[in-house]
């Protein structure tokens, strides 16, 4: 990693280094992912001292390598998951109210073929249920289409064998921008917030977590944070740092591997949403609109790779491409289609879980461990803001104060007005027939936290999921921009461009094939 910020720009740093060294709060929360950012917000909000220590970037896990879907979960249903599905509904509903600018409806087009594992009447009785349990209050109700409806709406879709369907309503979101606005909420409400501040180990009172040391990887020091509570929201990390509280712990964490690619928009031609059911398994799947792209996913297989380590293979990419084939014939995609493919680890619980990725729960357990450490496992990126406002009681019983209510539900989050999802309409675009600016970079510095170009690329823009090359051409040019406002000279351009490089490999090489940077 590069030589630390050193520019006015980010002086927060250095300010934040003090508080975290200087005070004791209330709670320390490890892992700056969704959970982590949405635990830090509701207990700021709540008047709690709150510390967020993140080891690599906010968002930098699964955060920001999800299906990007605010959903219900209509496929929850089979399973029998209906508290999960009534909670998710709940939740997708209130994320339309509070943060329009991060979340939006999206309609899904769900066609039924001859031999079908779910058919049309099934499918019907599912979305009436699905209805139900968002207490028909989702943007509008479902309705059953015959065949030539569906092609009228997707008229690409494969004809043969079309005997109807159905389409339904879920929203889209940017998972790393959701990510980032609850960070920005919390610092805002008087959270100390750091990125690339990584737990090296606890440190105990009694026998009962008092917080942690922490070393800032930029600058190598190491800070010892006080802390009353200290809640693991580590996502696929969290037996790692369970095993910092007790090396005997049991893991809790199922881990399955999550892969999409994005193709040319123009190659598959569809409209909108399309839920799909793959013919090789079964499974269901989706053609999801990107903007320029169209994202396919995803996988849902068991893993035991590192997170730190996980990437799509040759066989994840022909699933999805041999699955988008048979339902868009005419797209005939090939892996050199491909413009991007990625993979993030979902953080299921181990326990109960027969390893069946298809049937295992997406619910939420709370614990808190022998040494008093509160850990969140499970879950998924559409409830995090009501497992966030589950912790935050607990953290609240476990600290002996009588609970706050949660102002999250009705609480707008930032950025509707001065950030929203794509790039401000000023500046300078920094890639052709992409709507990034040079104030997207500025800003992503000033007043989003990023302080490498992966920062900038992958997750405050999604530039490098969205060129052949990963934003390798422009990479320089935002090193540029950022070496301005950072004070970086020649030298720590060029290792902040290594730096990228690396990253860029490790995030999006398919199975051996090299990616572009």
């Amino acid at each position: 990693m590069g030589n630390p910020p050193a520019g006015p720009a980010h002086s927060w740093r250095d300010q934040t280094r003090v508080r975290l060294a200087r005070d004791r709060f209330d709670v320390l929360i490890i892992g700056g992912g969704i959970n982590g950012a949405g635990i830090a917000r509701d207990a700021a909000l709540r008047g709690l001292s709150v510390a967020l220590v993140e080891r690599d970037d906010f968002a930098s896990g699964t955060s920001s390598r999800s299906s990007r879907l605010i959903h219900g979960g209509v496929r929850y249903l089979e399973h029998g998951f209906f508290h999960l599905v009534f909670e998710s509904s709940r939740e997708r509903r209130i994320l339309l109210a509070t943060a329009p600018h991060l979340v939006r409806p999206l309609e899904f087009t769900w066609p039924v073929y001859r031999g079908a594992r779910i058919p049309r009447w099934k499918l019907n009785a599912g979305l009436w249920l699905y209805d139900l349990l968002a207490a028909f209050r989702n943007v509008a109700r479902h309705r059953s289409l015959s065949a030539s409806e569906v092609l009228a709406t997707e008229p690409k879709l494969e004809r043969e064998g079309l005997k109807g369907g159905a389409t339904y309503f879920d929203a889209a979101t940017n998972d790393a921008r959701l990510t980032i606005a609850n960070v920005i909420d919390a610092v805002a409400a008087g959270a100390a917030a750091l990125n690339y501040a990584e737990v090296t180990s606890l440190t105990f009172e009694r026998g009962r977590v008092s917080g942690a040391s922490v070393r800032d990887r930029f600058t190598k020091d190491v800070i010892e944070v006080r802390a009353g509570a200290v809640v693991n929201a580590t996502g696929p990390w969290t037996d790692a740092i369970s095993r910092i509280e007790s090396p005997s712990s049991r893991p809790a964490v199922l881990g399955t591997k999550g892969v999409h690619i994005a193709v040319p928009a123009e190659r598959v031609g569809n409209r909108a949403a399309v839920t799909m059911l793959a013919r090789s398994d079964q499974r269901v799947m989706f053609v999801l609109p990107g903007g320029t792209h169209t994202i396919i996913g995803t996988t849902d297989t068991p893993t035991e790779e590192h997170p730190d380590q996980v990437r799509a293979t040759r066989a994840d990419v022909q699933y999805l491409l041999d699955g988008a084939n048979a339902y868009f014939p005419g797209a005939k995609l090939t892996a050199g289609d491909v413009v991007c493919a990625w993979a993030g680890i979902r953080p299921l619980i181990a326990s109960g879980n027969s390893g069946d990725p298809a049937g295992a729960s997406r619910e939420h357990a709370i614990t808190v461990g022998p040494r008093g450490v509160i850990a969140v496992t499970g879950g998924k990126l559409t409830t995090y803001r009501s497992m966030s406002e589950e912790v935050a009681d607990r953290v609240q019983t476990y600290l002996g104060q009588p609970r706050t209510p949660s102002v999250t539900g009705t609480r707008v989050l930032p950025g509707s007005i001065s950030r929203p999802v794509v790039g401000f309409v000023r500046g300078e675009p920094i890639a052709p027939g992409l709507p990034y600016t040079t104030d997207d970079v500025s800003a992503a510095v000033d007043h989003e936290f990023a302080c490498t170009i992966a920062d900038v690329l992958v997750r405050r823009t999604h530039l490098a999921f969205e060129t052949r090359d990963h934003g390798a051409s422009v990479a320089p040019r935002v090193a540029e921009l950022m070496a301005r406002r950072l004070g970086w000279d020649a030298s720590d351009v060029a290792r902040a461009l290594d730096d990228y490089r690396a990253e860029v490999a490790r995030l999006f090489t398919i199975d051996g094939v090299e990616a572009r940077a």
